[in-house]
């Protein structure tokens, strides 16, 4: 039992205002819950951009319990493979790595870092929790405010970040700042318009409320990146692990309980279920695991896959997109709407 286990689950906030376009929220699900815990939120989302928001989102002060045992281990014995295929969406970026400066927003243990080193970048991460990243040698911060000596970087990467941040807008628009105008942005974020959001809803495994703060489609994601001064240039539908687990671990937590076992289990973690139940849960979720591989490359084909992977560039001149207000414009309205 956790420390939550006692404590009602928090009454969904009123609805505010879109955190990107500004647009008017409706409530999407009343009750997404958090197996950590126990306790429930609600997705707020945006008609205009389609952005979700977690409700209420938790302070600065009570999300750091959220945390608790979430660092390290989240890719196991994929974590190799994760970092080269990054790597390739890089390559197909910036053609030639030597002597240039790469940042990692959220760098988590540092491999994806120790890969773009090995492949001739100057790496350098921001992370909430520098040790497992520092303790590898790595030059890591845990703050953007400190790095700004360090820019231009000719490639700056959020993988499975963004959705982290309190304010994405804020963040993306001081990253146009540290990149370099030849620059690359790469952004990897949960595909809330994809199959599985859809069809999962709040059991979605990649929901993970209240560490994901925000919920983006991708009409959300380039909304914000042009406001913020980008273009984007490529995009890629899917990570195949992340995509794989969110079909299996979704299904399996619709039809048993306790939520997210199969991946505790992927994870080496100790089970919040006991024996028996836990060896079904890890022959389910490998059975299901096999059985969604091929809605993967299938979902990605048709641009509704499980993860969003989105290339930008510093937008050098020229107007934004007609249906995309300018920052301006966006501030003012959301000032007004508060």
């Amino acid at each position: 039992m956790t420390a939550y286990a006692s404590q009602p689950s928090p009454a969904p906030q009123p609805a505010r205002v879109c955190e990107v376009c500004a647009g008017a929220l409706t409530t999407q699900f009343t009750e997404a819950d958090d197996p950590q815990s126990g306790r429930q939120f609600a997705i707020l989302r945006c008609g205009q951009c389609g952005l979700g928001h977690t409700s209420p989102a938790p302070d600065e002060a009570e999300m750091a319990a959220f945390y608790r045992d979430y660092h390290g281990g989240r890719h196991g014995f994929s974590a190799v493979y994760c970092a080269r295929r990054r790597m390739r969406f890089v390559r197909q970026m910036v053609a030639e790595p030597r002597g240039r400066r790469l940042l990692d927003v959220g760098c988590g243990d540092g491999t994806f870092l120790l890969a773009a080193q090995a492949a001739g970048w100057q790496v350098t991460g921001t992370e909430m929790n520098t040790a497992a990243a520092r303790s590898l040698g790595l030059q890591v911060y845990s703050g953007l405010q400190e790095i700004h000596g360090l820019a231009p970087f000719e490639c700056i990467t959020l993988w499975h970040t963004l959705e982290h941040m309190r304010d994405p807008h804020r963040v993306i628009a001081s990253l146009r700042a540290l990149l370099s105008p030849s620059g690359a942005l790469l952004i990897a974020v949960p595909d809330a318009g994809g199959w599985q959001a859809r069809i999962f809803g709040a059991r979605w495994f990649h929901l993970d409320v209240p560490r994901h703060l925000f919920h983006f489609t991708h009409k959300s994601l380039a909304h914000l990146v042009y406001s913020c001064g980008f273009t984007p240039a490529r995009q890629w539908r899917q990570e195949f692990e992340y995509d794989a687990l969110g079909w299996s671990q979704s299904a399996l937590n619709i039809s048993m309980s306790p939520s997210n076992l199969f991946f505790d289990l992927l994870r080496g973690r100790k089970p919040a279920a006991g024996a028996l139940k836990s060896a079904a849960a890890f022959a389910a979720g490998l059975m299901l695991t096999a059985a969604a591989t091929p809605l993967v490359p299938l979902s990605s084909l048709c641009s509704r896959g499980g993860t969003l992977v989105m290339a930008a560039r510093p937008e050098i001149s020229g107007p934004q997109p007609k249906n995309d207000p300018p920052q301006s414009t966006r501030r003012t309205q959301r000032e007004a709407k508060d």
